[in-house]
């Protein structure tokens, strides 16, 4: 998992609230086990003008110039502006999934779901919770100036733009999780030595379990 230090990057504005895991990636793309190829569904029932189906390649579908994700403005954008309950619905962690792929690497909003919460740092994802008039605040900013850079310091537990700064809170490990790029995997691989000295132990000891 790549590590999250700091992050500088202009915002996209998603002004909608309860934005729903089927709205983030619809069922029918969540056939791969893979966290790899899901960007391109990103939000596709609002990024499409056709509607979604496997069977059709996706450069040959209609894009929905009105949507935020295709406007030339925001492209390149690696940080989601959000509204409250963000996440919600269903539980796959495709959603996640999918940003990632995209390439957001940190959502702001008022709130989330908790679940979608709980998948983004397991992802790489820093979910950023700020007050509502806080974020209303950087929704105005960015429509002043669509290419405002906003500054993301995890370290720091820190969100600065222009001249105003906002603190947010983030449990301690997985603070330490995000900063190291340790997922749950790469934090069981820290006691790789322990774990093969145990193996070989229960081996010797109890031999008809490794037959």
């Amino acid at each position: 998992m790549e590590a999250f230090t700091v992050l500088t990057s202009p915002a996209l504005p998603l002004d909608r609230a309860n934005v729903d895991t089927d709205a983030i990636i619809p069922k029918q793309y969540l056939k791969s086990i893979y966290k790899s190829g899901f960007g391109q569904y990103l939000f596709d029932d609002w990024r499409y003008l056709d509607a979604g189906d496997l069977s059709i390649p996706v450069s040959s579908r209609r894009p929905n110039p009105e949507f935020v994700l295709n406007q030339p403005l925001h492209r390149g954008a690696k940080l989601l502006l959000a509204r409250e309950n963000f996440g919600c619905g269903s539980s796959r962690e495709h959603a996640v999934w999918a940003l990632a792929d995209y390439g957001f690497r940190c959502v702001i909003a008022p709130s989330f779901a908790d679940i979608f919460f709980n998948n983004c740092f397991k992802n790489g994802v820093l979910p950023v919770q700020l007050p509502a008039d806080t974020v209303e605040a950087l929704f105005q900013a960015v429509a002043a100036d669509p290419k405002l850079e906003v500054t993301i310091d995890l370290a720091a537990q820190k969100v600065q733009w222009n001249r105003a700064e906002a603190a947010f809170s983030i449990d301690p490990f997985r603070k330490d999780c995000l900063l190291r790029g340790l997922d749950e995997i790469g934090l069981t691989l820290e006691h790789a030595d322990a774990i093969r000295v145990y193996e070989a132990q229960r081996a010797k000891s109890a031999p008809w379990l490794f037959s």
